[in-house]
Formats: structure tokens, C-alpha cells, sequence
């Protein structure tokens, strides 16, 4: 089972980002954490690389309900959405897959909380 659904789409990197962003509201979800990787990266072991993001999306509805099945599961919260250069102008979107990532808790209710955030995310994704 793949672990992340992505798209490839046309715009700089900057509009990419709000893209993604507007898409994420869209279907209700927040952007609690942003990480620059490409600026960590440089900054801590002065290795270059594309610009890279990290978004940590979380939907409060559903987050609410898969803590009420699983207190532990913010161990795998939020859904990370990465924003990446692939080459200018050229960037990728993926947003890992929750139902992949939900596996290794054996719980049928987070299965089903999971399979609504993966339909949600697959949205987001696809209005980019």
C-alpha cells in the first residue's frame, strides 16, 4: 500500500504553497506546523536542497474524534502535506495517506476515522 498521494502542478513555489493552503481550508483543514526543511537543512548541516515544506494539517473534527477512540493516536498527528520543488516552476504536493499510516493501530472506529480523513486529503489534492 502506497503511503502518500501526490500531484504535480504548475506555479512557483510561493504560490504552490497558498495553493495548497486554500485547498486545505477548503475542506476544513488548519495548518498548525510549517517546516522549512531546505532552510533547517542548511542551517544545521549545510546541505542545499530545493525548497521544501512541511505542512502539519489537521482537521479539529476528526482529530477530536480519533483522540476520543485513541488517546495515544497524536502520536501520528497532524497529516503531514509536504510542498516540494521538483525543478522551477514544477512542484509537487503529496499528503501521506492516513488509512497506510492508521495500520499499526488495531481499531476499527480509527480505521473508519481514517478512510473520511484520506477521502478529504485525496479532495485537497485533487482541487490543486
Amino acid at each position: 500500500m502506497a503511503y502518500y498521494f501526490a500531484r504535480i502542478i504548475e506555479a512557483s513555489f510561493p504560490e504552490a504553497i497558498a495553493r495548497t493552503k486554500a485547498a486545505l481550508s477548503a475542506h476544513g483543514f488548519g495548518v498548525l506546523s510549517e517546516i522549512d526543511v531546505a532552510a533547517t537543512l542548511k542551517a544545521k548541516v549545510n546541505a542545499d536542497m530545493p525548497p521544501y515544506l512541511i505542512l502539519g494539517a489537521c482537521n479539529p473534527q476528526f482529530a477530536h474524534r480519533a483522540l476520543q477512540v485513541e488517546p495515544k493516536v497524536g502520536t501520528m498527528l497532524p497529516c503531514n502535506v509536504i510542498v516540494r520543488e521538483e525543478a522551477p516552476g514544477r512542484i509537487e504536493i503529496a499528503a501521506v495517506d492516513p488509512v497506510a499510516s492508521m495500520q499499526a493501530v488495531d481499531s476499527p472506529l480509527l480505521s473508519e476515522i481514517a478512510g473520511s480523513v484520506r477521502a478529504s486529503l485525496q479532495k485537497v489534492v485533487a482541487d490543486l
